[in-house]
């Protein structure tokens, strides 16, 4: 009788050499895009839609790439001091990898770079926890938007709603979001439903480095921040 495979012992150390390779493999395509590429950029981005970066990183595929993950593998490829940075100076970038960074490395000038990440920006639907960016209250009354076949839903939602000749009604007036606290997952629903869009997809440049220059572009950060330890 064959062996049960459920019963076989299973080791980690494939799991960790593929992590590991995984690891290598971002320190060597970053390694070599520094070679490749004129300029590299750290940037920072609010309410990431993976969707909608695909698309931008996708118009500037011909002379740019990006590198988004772990901060410190990314840290590691640039050299995180003077005596292991691999380019003079790129240990400047690696101390402003923090939070949601990214790598951006082009050849494309300065200026259009500058252009291209300051006018990015995409709305969408905002998530469970996300700050609404204003308030919004519905009044009491039919709620003409909605069919009849919604209104179970609405209830679940907190909504004080009731059928009245078919039409969904607001038995009370009803905040869904008060400006400057986070979403709850209802609040998020409804909003959705409604069609308001509180979520902006912005990416912000942080710095940008080459053989030439180091320039910070964030307010509020100074030479100190990447002065070497």
């Amino acid at each position: 009788m064959p062996k049960s495979k459920r019963n076989r012992p299973v080791t980690l150390s494939k799991t960790k050499k593929k992590g590991r390779e995984h690891k290598e493999n971002v320190v060597n395509a970053i390694r070599e895009s520094v070679e490749k590429y004129d300029s590299v950029y750290v940037f920072t981005f609010e309410n990431m839609r993976n969707l909608k970066f695909k698309e931008f990183r996708d118009q500037l595929k011909s002379s740019s790439r990006f590198f988004l993950g772990s901060n410190k593998v990314m840290q590691v490829a640039l050299g995180r001091s003077v005596a292991d940075e691999i380019r003079p100076g790129l240990h400047k970038i690696s101390k402003l990898l923090r939070g949601d960074s990214g790598l951006c490395f082009t050849s494309l000038p300065k200026e259009e770079v500058e252009r291209l990440f300051n006018e990015y920006e995409d709305y969408d639907f905002a998530r469970t926890g996300s700050i609404a960016t204003e308030k919004v209250e519905l009044n009491e009354g039919p709620l003409d938007q909605f069919t009849h076949e919604m209104e179970p839903f609405l209830r679940k939602q907190g909504m004080p709603v009731r059928l009245n000749k078919g039409v969904v009604e607001l038995v009370s007036d009803f905040i869904v979001c008060e400006e400057g606290k986070p979403l709850s997952p209802e609040a998020a629903r409804i909003l959705r439903l409604l069609g308001i869009k509180m979520a902006t997809f912005k990416l912000h440049l942080t710095c940008r480095w080459s053989s030439e220059d180091f320039e910070i572009y964030r307010e509020g950060l100074e030479d100190s921040d990447v002065e070497s330890s």
